[in-house]
């Protein structure tokens, strides 16, 4: 499982690097997003999934490789943690983004960075998947 998540998540990365630069002068506050077993992971993937709009260009494959490792990871979460534990609240940032859609763009643009971000973070604790 984790050797398909780490492959899954690096081809993510490798897309959003190739596909979308960050603009100049656009930094991000220090990511607030944490790994908490399975069921955070899928809860912030599909958090900035939502927030990433469908009309960003080039953004189709991105937000169904996200939808993809979202599905595995909550998929293998149901069939190997016996206690559901209540869904995580959103993080700030993504609670951030989320009351700012009027700005799709922008939004959509931080959103694709917080996710690299995050993907990069949860490469690092592969060791976190297996906690439910």
């Amino acid at each position: 499982m984790k050797s398909k998540v780490k492959w899954m998540t690096e081809q993510l990365v490798i897309r959003l690097n190739k596909d979308f630069q960050v603009p100049a002068g656009l930094t991000l506050s220090p990511p607030a997003d944490e790994l908490d077993g399975p069921s955070s992971i899928v809860n912030i993937l599909e958090g900035y999934n939502s927030v990433i709009s469908d009309t960003f260009n080039g953004v189709s494959q991105v937000k169904m490789e996200i939808s993809s490792l979202a599905g595995y990871l909550n998929q293998w979460r149901q069939g190997h943690c016996s206690e559901q534990r209540p869904k995580p609240s959103m993080p700030g940032p993504l609670q951030e983004l989320q009351s700012r859609k009027e700005f799709i763009h922008t939004v959509s643009m931080e959103a694709l960075m917080r996710v690299k971000e995050f993907l990069k973070l949860l490469l690092k604790n592969l060791d976190h998947l297996e906690t439910c």
